[in-house]
């Protein structure tokens, strides 16, 4: 007895995304340690990387985003970075690094990959306790001083300024600069807010990896779950229901990326197995956003407990 076999007539029928096939996502789970097995749809440079605890995790996903900005320093090359609010603990480490080493960010350009929105894409003021801007300021770009790229390069996905990141990040890129998409990977495996569901809204696969960016895009209740655990200490109510965000268009750009999947929450609970697995095992489709994530150069980091075993254990 299970999720597929009680679906029917169930009040989570027509709940999940049209093209997920429950059964065909529980397959992707495998045995504990061997996540890092390659798959067929993997870049030849993508390499899943394993870590034992958060502490670890942290410290290594951060170290990784300092060598990223002090190697295109030293290249003398532009960087343009698509950057997260989850995971978060890595930007600590990623200041350390880059104070310790006396790197200047003034050739970083960061682009945050969404933001807290109504249906009209109109988000919360700066100061906000839950505004992604907020959490950006403090965690990075405020503790690394002057040395932190200059206001005029934060980018934040406001109504105003998110439709015009594909054009900042093309002309970019076409002077000769690096892209790089910082991620984490959601519980419904969606990319920034980039949700399962809007695959039914294109006709193609092409039209949908063409797609840069959506204000108000509505969120899955999943998606917004998810947050009310890790971002709003379980108060669901203040959890927005829509979000702006880039899409495809964007970071499937990449030139490499910077995965983290860190969603254990202690005493043997966890959110994020399935969608861990999920991204590394299944074919790429626009239905499951991150599955496309492997097929690009870069690194994932995790944590071991993310890979299982993924059993029933009553908490």
């Amino acid at each position: 007895m299970n999720l597929p076999d009680t679906l029917p007539g169930s009040l989570l029928e027509g709940f999940f995304p049209d093209g997920w096939d429950l059964r065909t996502i529980d397959a992707c789970v495998g045995e504990p340690g061997t996540a890092r097995d390659r798959q067929p749809h993997w870049h030849a440079d993508f390499e899943p990387v394993s870590c034992d605890t958060v502490e670890d995790f942290d410290v290594r996903m951060g170290h990784e985003i300092a060598l990223t900005i002090r190697r295109t320093r030293e290249a003398g090359k532009q960087l343009a970075m698509i950057l997260p609010v989850g995971p978060m603990g890595m930007y600590r480490w990623a200041v350390f690094f880059l104070t310790e080493w006396g790197v200047d960010c003034g050739h970083v350009h960061g682009f945050n990959m969404d933001e807290w929105s109504d249906a009209d894409g109109g988000t919360l003021p700066p100061s906000d306790p839950g505004a992604f801007t907020n959490a950006m300021t403090q965690a990075f770009y405020g503790p690394l001083g002057r040395a932190a790229p200059p206001e005029s390069q934060r980018n934040f996905a406001t109504a105003e300024n998110l439709p015009t990141y594909a054009e900042k990040i093309a002309a970019l890129k076409a002077d000769g600069a690096e892209l790089v998409t910082v991620f984490g990977v959601g519980r419904v495996c969606h990319i920034a807010f980039w949700e399962p569901h809007f695959a039914a809204e294109y006709d193609s696969e092409a039209d949908w990896k063409a797609a840069t960016h959506r204000l108000g895009a509505k969120l899955h209740p999943l998606t917004v779950e998810q947050n009310a655990i890790t971002s709003f200490k379980s108060r669901t109510t203040l959890v927005p229901a829509y979000a702006n965000t880039i899409g495809p268009g964007l970071f499937l750009q990449s030139d490499r990326i910077i995965g983290g999947c860190d969603g254990v929450l202690g005493r043997g609970m966890q959110w994020q197995g399935l969608s861990f697995w999920t991204t590394l095992r299944h074919e790429p489709t626009p239905w499951i956003p991150s599955t496309y994530m492997p097929t690009l150069p870069g690194r994932l980091f995790y944590l071991d407990e993310l890979e299982g075993p993924l059993e029933a254990e009553c908490n």
